[in-house]
């Protein structure tokens, strides 16, 4: 396994000047407490503001209250969303935006991230941004609904990047089960013997990943991007790596073996960076954050 340094020393990208600030929203979900935790590792990165509906948190704010005053932000990074529940609880998604917007409008960013998911494609492997969508469940459906608002928003002097993101290790449905002392992780065995393979990312490259295109110029921003490590993973793997047992069942007709992401535009963007690739690596990273404390 190659040991990551907890500090790189060297920057994504070569720039004159430091970005503005980035704005998180929904920073107290399990994905905002693990960035918040992996940003103040990152060289020349832009400084955050973390909002959310409780503390702890920079800003304090929720949907239909009035707008707080903010500093000025160069980049939104919408978080905020549901990942469960019915039609009606993951229509959130894109009702969200009217909020979305209005907080970007608040703070004059020029950029703003939307986060949507690899569920919007539907099974598959090595898709790109290009291949058409066709989620097979309620939440692939949902955030590709709200893809298509997000498309159809006037400019408004604001670039729009949908992020199509992988599963984050240590953020996922998968994330519980890693834990010490839970029962043993159930997977699917399909009919070749092998368990699900998706693609991942580990959550310290997530976080530079967003803190270097936070500062790429926002007309250089392409509207849809994956999100991912080069090369997917196996849950198997991740389990393994993580010392954790595995019940096996047998994957039923609805099951879905394999959901991986093309990683090109990502790598062609962001030559410099240094991936976790394997497994191993990416408990290391995911483990190495949950052990430090918030901010």
């Amino acid at each position: 396994m190659r040991v990551f340094p907890s500090r790189r020393k060297e920057p994504l990208l070569d720039r004159s000047s430091r970005a503005d600030r980035c704005l998180f929203t929904g920073s107290n979900g399990r994905l905002g407490r693990l960035l918040q935790r992996a940003w103040p590792d990152l060289p020349d990165a832009p400084d955050a503001l973390w909002l959310a509906r409780r503390a702890p948190a920079d800003i304090l704010w929720s949907p239909g209250m009035p707008l707080p005053a903010l500093p000025a932000c160069g980049t939104l990074v919408a978080l905020w969303g549901r990942t469960s529940g019915d039609a009606a609880d993951l229509a959130i998604n894109s009702a969200l935006l009217t909020d979305t917007l209005a907080l970007a409008h608040a703070c004059g960013a020029q950029r703003v991230f939307h986060l949507s998911s690899a569920a919007v494609y539907g099974p598959g492997q090595d898709l790109r941004e290009t291949d058409p969508p066709a989620p097979v469940g309620a939440y692939g459906a949902a955030k590709l609904a709200m893809e298509e608002t997000i498309r159809a928003l006037p400019p408004e002097g604001i670039r729009h990047t949908i992020l199509r993101l992988a599963n984050v290790v240590g953020a996922d449905s998968l994330a519980p089960a890693l834990l010490p002392q839970m029962a043993p992780v159930t997977l699917d065995r399909f009919a070749d013997g092998a368990g699900p393979l998706r693609s991942y990312i580990a959550p310290g490259d997530l976080a530079r990943a967003l803190a270097a295109l936070a500062v790429l110029p926002s007309e250089t921003l392409p509207d849809c991007l994956n999100v991912t490590a080069p090369e997917p993973v196996g849950m198997q793997d991740l389990v393994e790596a993580a010392d954790r047992p595995i019940y096996w069942r047998a994957a039923s007709a609805q099951a879905i073996q394999i959901v991986t992401l093309n990683a090109s535009l990502i790598t062609s963007i962001l030559p410099l960076m240094e991936w976790h690739r394997t497994a191993s690596e990416m408990i290391y990273d995911w483990r190495g954050l949950a052990r430090r404390s918030s901010g």
